[in-house]
């Protein structure tokens, strides 16, 4: 406990007088949103980071706890997508005048639920594509573009994004996976702050050891 104030998820400003950072679960309306506790951005709105998702597809953006997503980052969702397996991708269907209904869905390259996992952090004016399954404990570098998965706990950066390295090894990385810090209750995160945040990973992993 901080200043006598325990964190609280359900608040949308989690620092005071201060309304460029919010807390996201409490601030969505789209039910094809959910974002679990302690997730933020770097800005004043969610929702308008979230583009091209529209309910008729049906795709869900599922971004995990205590993820940190900064200014920009844009997350685009399956309606961008155009028909490929056609001679041209220019959509009729979608503007006035034009005789084309709707192509089927399997005419279409609808790539599933955009999934990000927890403790992960996205840099700024980074853009995510559809589909994209992000794992636990990943960076995403400034202004990359993910079209592929990310392993829990890689580096990835550039457009394409590509591998910058592991953060951890194996056994550190299975360690946390194991752990998951991120679902343990408020009070024992707080008590956890010290391992989290300590860069002697032979320490860490002794400690983590301990308490598996």
């Amino acid at each position: 406990m901080k200043n006598g104030k325990q964190p609280n998820p359900n608040v949308i400003h989690p620092i005071k007088g201060y309304d460029k950072e919010i807390y996201i679960k409490p601030a969505i309306t789209n039910p094809n949103i959910i974002v679990g506790e302690f997730s933020y951005i770097a800005d004043s709105d969610f929702e308008s980071h979230v583009t091209h998702h529209y309910a008729w597809n049906g795709d869900k953006l599922i971004i995990g706890r205590f993820c940190q997503i900064a200014a920009g980052v844009e997350f685009i969702m399956n309606g961008a997508n155009h028909q490929m397996n056609a001679v041209t991708t220019f959509p009729f269907y979608t503007l006035e005048g034009w005789n084309m209904e709707p192509p089927a869905a399997t005419d279409m390259p609808l790539k599933g639920d955009t999934v990000i996992g927890n403790d992960v952090w996205i840099g700024q004016n980074a853009v995510i594509l559809p589909g994209v399954h992000i794992g636990d404990g990943a960076i995403i570098g400034a202004n990359s573009v993910v079209g592929s998965d990310v392993e829990p706990y890689t580096i990835v950066a550039g457009n394409p994004a590509k591998v910058v390295r592991k953060r951890f090894d194996d056994e550190l990385i299975d360690l946390l996976l194991s752990f998951r810090w991120w679902d343990k209750s408020i009070d024992e995160i707080n008590d956890l702050i010290p391992i989290l945040t300590c860069s002697d990973l032979t320490k860490v992993k002794e400690e983590i050891e301990a308490r598996l």
